[in-house]
């Protein structure tokens, strides 16, 4: 069932392997740790590797992902802890990497999504676990899709897959678009957007948002500028006690969608 035990850092699918985590394979990403694999295999995700520290292999839970995933995987390979540790992302590795095809992301992807779409549009989120944690919240939340325009983190790096806790597997995802295009695409489908911002004439609760409608949030340093918010078609803001001005993107997304939530009837 399994490969020769790999104990140097210097072996080639070693290398392969942290070339990947750094993102240097844009076909392949990288998953790591138990739940994230097991989350990738429940979503079928296609795992071409799997490294496993030789003291996990007989562990229980472990044992029985490697077996699901036998003959699935091209390859389940045993290492030493000091080579994992070399290809880990994490100060504190699970003992368990997973080198997996990119899913399929694009326009015809989300345009799969259900009749009464709520989508989120994350343009300018490069922070990788926030942008993971948007993902979480949208899928909780029950949105549809989510978009992110060019110059957003990668949904599929491995900060972003831990804030999304495989949501990112699951979620229709529409990656690398402009902007523009994906207001346009939102106005041609009846779709109406709404801006979120700190002065904005309405709160979160004050439209309706049982109709079609795609949340955009801006970069966390800035937001969205004057011309951004201008082309959503509605502008939102969450009211809060002084002396707060702000709130993190991810939560302040989470708050919105959980009152469209409420709206749209879910319990």
């Amino acid at each position: 069932m399994y490969q020769p035990t790999i104990t140097s850092r210097k072996n080639p699918l070693v290398q392969r392997a942290r070339a990947v985590r750094d993102g240097k394979h844009c076909e392949l990403i990288f998953v790591e740790g138990v739940r994230l694999c097991e989350e990738a295999a429940r979503a079928e995700v296609e795992i071409e590797t799997i490294f496993c520290a030789e003291a996990r292999i007989k562990d229980e839970r472990v044992s029985q992902l490697l077996r699901s995933l036998h003959g699935h995987a091209e390859g389940i390979i045993p290492v030493s802890a000091h080579v994992l540790e070399a290809i880990s992302d994490t100060k504190t590795t699970q003992g368990i990497v997973a080198l997996a095809r990119r899913p399929a992301t694009g326009r015809d992807v989300i345009e799969q999504s259900v009749a009464n779409p709520l989508l989120v549009i994350m343009h300018g989120v490069n922070n990788p676990s926030n942008a993971g944690a948007m993902l979480r919240a949208a899928e909780a939340a029950g949105a549809t899709a989510a978009v992110a325009t060019r110059g957003s983190a990668d949904l599929f790096s491995p900060g972003a897959l831990r804030g999304s806790m495989g949501s990112a597997f699951r979620l229709p995802l529409w990656t690398g678009t402009d902007f523009g295009e994906a207001i346009s695409w939102c106005a041609v489908r009846g779709i109406k957007t709404v801006a979120t911002a700190t002065h904005a004439p309405y709160v979160h609760t004050g439209i309706d948002w049982t109709l079609p409608r795609a949340v955009i949030v801006g970069p966390e340093a800035g937001g969205l500028t004057v011309d951004e918010i201008a082309a959503a078609g509605e502008c939102v803001r969450i009211p809060m006690r002084e002396p707060v001005e702000s709130l993190n993107a991810a939560v302040a997304l989470a708050v919105v969608l959980y009152e469209a939530a409420r709206q749209r009837g879910m319990s």
